[in-house]
């Protein structure tokens, strides 16, 4: 878990993408890569999520990929199966954590609440995912949730975009952050794959601008 979380530390922004078809997730992993980023959050909001997993991990073995939206143990199965190298979930699931320790499948839960935090630090997890990050609060509620859970250490996601990655970033409960608006959907779905990885150019020099 170790080498995961510092190897999300170094990246600093995941992209979180969400593919219809998976015909596109060849050429999505492509732009990421050649735009300096790659690595991607596949969340199984999709029919596409399993195969666009296996087909990327096959076709780049050191493309960094994690599965997100993961609500079920079947899930996180099928995730880890097709090649994922971490789950994230968008709350805290007791049963599929539990599963996921088990079976030593890395897991970063979802919280926005202290009680889902302590939830959280009685399963051993200190790194956790935070969302969703601006409707529950931002980096005020991170800030605030992290006084008094001091080993605790957040992935905000949800709402994160280029006004206010630096905020986040630059709090030190924040170990990295995951956001999609360099693989909006919609440029997905019109395989405008040029522009997938002319944002994510973007991100990464913001990425270098905010940390130095």
């Amino acid at each position: 878990m170790e080498t995961l979380i510092k190897k999300i530390t170094d990246t600093g922004v995941i992209p979180v993408v969400k593919i219809d078809n998976v015909e596109d997730a060849l050429p999505l992993a492509e732009a990421l890569k050649n735009g300096g980023l790659p690595c991607a959050e596949i969340t199984f909001r999709t029919d596409a999520a399993e195969e666009s997993i296996r087909r990327i991990s096959n076709a780049y073995p050191d493309f960094f990929i994690g599965a997100g939206t993961v609500l079920t143990t079947e899930q996180a199965d099928a995730a880890m199966n097709a090649g994922a190298s971490f789950i994230v979930s968008p709350g805290l699931n007791p049963e599929v954590v539990k599963h996921c320790i088990a079976k030593g499948y890395p897991i970063i839960p979802g919280v926005c609440t202290p009680t889902e935090v302590e939830a959280a630090l009685s399963l051993g997890l200190t790194y956790l995912k935070f969302f969703p990050a601006e409707a529950a609060g931002g980096v005020k509620m991170i800030k605030a949730m992290a006084a008094p859970y001091t080993k605790v250490k957040f992935m905000p996601t949800g709402g994160v975009g280029v006004g206010n990655l630096a905020d986040y970033l630059g709090c030190k409960a924040v170990y990295a952050c995951g956001g999609s608006w360099m693989v909006p959907a919609d440029k997905i779905n019109g395989k405008n794959f040029d522009e997938i990885e002319a944002l994510t150019r973007e991100a990464v020099e913001l990425l270098k601008s905010i940390r130095g």
